[in-house]
């Protein structure tokens, strides 16, 4: 019997943890900035930035990192003339956490589902930041009457190496759960304070990321979309993609998508016209935004 105790707590202790978590209520998005958009799939959370009469440009957001991800670069996308659409993905700063798997699908249909909400038809530009930029190219592929042009920034998709916990948990039901959920916001937690710079000029970023893994639903979505969108590289989607004017911006100082990711999309791709920052790490968009907004242009 103390035995079977010990076991039944050890099995509960993901979900202990996860109770702790602050739930995305009423009172957790009173002071978040935009709007909320009632959806199918759940209550989402966005913001309009730049001229009305602007090209609309849609920014889909990575793995772990919000919409927030593209404060530092808006005013340059604004002064570029874009109207520009941030949202959250769901179980990621304010918008819910449904449960069920975070496939190219779910991320399809739910960018459908805001885009029809707020009206928006295209021809649009579409950005895509890391799973973003895999998200992006899948959309791409489905629905590329709408899209005027796509901007991969350090995008997933071309196979890249996802880590020790994700290798281990994202192919094992039931147990790799609890693996993900127990080993998991330690090395987040660690992660993102590791890319602090010495002038604390990113801090309110670092500081933001680091609120995610106090809310509930972001651990299991993470896994989710470990599990439903990043684990197979994308190269059908990508040869589909040829004629379609395409850019993609790199960091050639980038640990999390290497580099070596350019060379796989360009054999997949040769149209992709390609845009290296020099010295840029993964989180290019608020470290270096000016050399990204640099490749950025208005489509003609």
């Amino acid at each position: 019997m103390i035995w079977a105790a010990a076991l039944a707590g050890i099995a509960a202790l993901p979900a202990l943890r996860e109770a702790r978590r602050a739930a995305r209520d009423d009172i957790l998005r009173r002071n978040a900035p935009g709007k909320f958009a009632d959806l199918p799939q759940g209550r989402t959370h966005y913001q309009w930035h730049g001229p009305v009469d602007g090209p609309v440009m849609v920014c889909v957001h990575g793995l772990t990192t919000p919409s927030f991800v593209w404060d530092n670069i808006l005013p340059l996308l604004i002064a570029k003339g874009f109207r520009v659409l941030t949202y959250d993905h769901f179980g990621r700063g304010y918008s819910d956490a449904p449960r069920g798997l975070q496939s190219d699908r779910f991320f399809i249909t739910h960018l459908n589902a805001l885009l029809a909400d707020q009206g928006v038809e295209g021809p649009f530009t579409l950005v895509g930041y890391s799973m973003g930029g895999a998200i992006a190219t899948c959309y791409a592929k489905a629905h590329r009457d709408r899209i005027a042009q796509l901007i991969l920034i350090a995008p997933a998709g071309m196979g890249h190496e996802l880590g020790m916990v994700a290798r281990i948990t994202t192919g094992l039901p039931v147990i790799g759960d609890w693996l993900f959920h127990m080993m998991f916001p330690g090395g987040y937690v660690k992660g993102t304070k590791a890319t602090r710079l010495p002038d604390g000029r990113i801090d309110d970023v670092i500081n933001q990321q680091l609120q995610q893994i106090t809310r509930r639903g972001f651990v299991r979505a993470v896994l989710s979309s470990l599990r439903g969108v990043l684990r197979n590289p994308l190269e059908t989607e990508h040869r589909a993609l040829s004629g379609l004017p395409v850019t993609a911006i790199w960091g050639d100082a980038d640990a999390v998508i290497p580099i070596a990711a350019k060379d796989v999309l360009s054999r997949w791709n040769p149209d992709v016209q390609h845009h290296v920052v020099p010295d840029a790490t993964h989180e290019l968009t608020f470290t270096t935004p000016n050399e990204v907004a640099e490749a950025i242009h208005p489509p003609s």
